[in-house]
């Protein structure tokens, strides 16, 4: 999802809006349910049950939503919701503790990068490093086509931004300009995954 549910979004959908609030479902309903899918042991009816429920927890809760703090990058914000009902249709199945223990190992693995990641610059190693492969492949797979190419291109491939701006027919300058973006994309996504859950405040 791209950082654009600012403050003028946020009003409108206090409103009533009905554009913003079905602009929240549209935006929403793909990442939130990449995003459950494995923790719910690649149940989709389950899959389906979570994020319907998030969304209408997002709609209801719409006042805890802090556009400021968040940069306008809503994701973070509905899965911290989506966690909490995860853990309440887990425990409702009676699924497996193995399912839940693993993501709560995986989640306190990813809380352990967060303070990491929030005073150092972003790392282009990170998208190499076998610890992080899974996660960051599902970060990446979250992010748009363009900036997971953008990343892909200088991390991995390791272009210069001047190579970048040929192959894509642009200004170096617009080139940077993507590249800034599409860190900023991977950096709320990733905090996302793997930040605090603010949906349970």
């Amino acid at each position: 999802m791209q950082a654009d549910f600012d403050e003028r979004w946020h009003g409108m959908a206090l409103a009533g809006e009905p554009n913003a609030v079905a602009r929240l479902a549209e935006a929403g309903i793909a990442p939130l349910y990449r995003f459950c899918l494995t923790r719910l042991g690649g149940n989709h009816h389950l899959c389906e049950e979570v994020v319907q429920e998030t969304l209408l927890q997002a709609i209801r809760r719409l006042k805890t939503y802090d556009p400021a703090r968040a940069g306008g990058a809503i994701f973070g914000w509905l899965t911290g919701l989506a966690r909490n009902e995860i853990r309440r249709v887990l425990a409702r199945e009676k699924a497996p503790a193995t399912l839940a223990e693993f993501w709560r190992r995986v989640d306190d693995e990813l809380r352990s990068l967060y303070a990491m990641l929030e005073t150092e610059p972003f790392a282009g190693d990170l998208l190499e490093r076998a610890e992080t492969r899974e996660i960051v492949n599902a970060t990446m797979a979250q992010l748009p086509p363009h900036y997971g190419q953008a990343l892909q291109d200088k991390y991995v491939s390791r272009r210069s931004v001047g190579e970048m701006a040929a192959a894509m027919g642009t200004t170096v300058k617009a080139a940077e300009s993507l590249l800034a973006r599409a860190r900023e994309a991977f950096r709320a996504t990733f905090l996302a995954l793997a930040g605090p859950m603010e949906g349970a405040r």
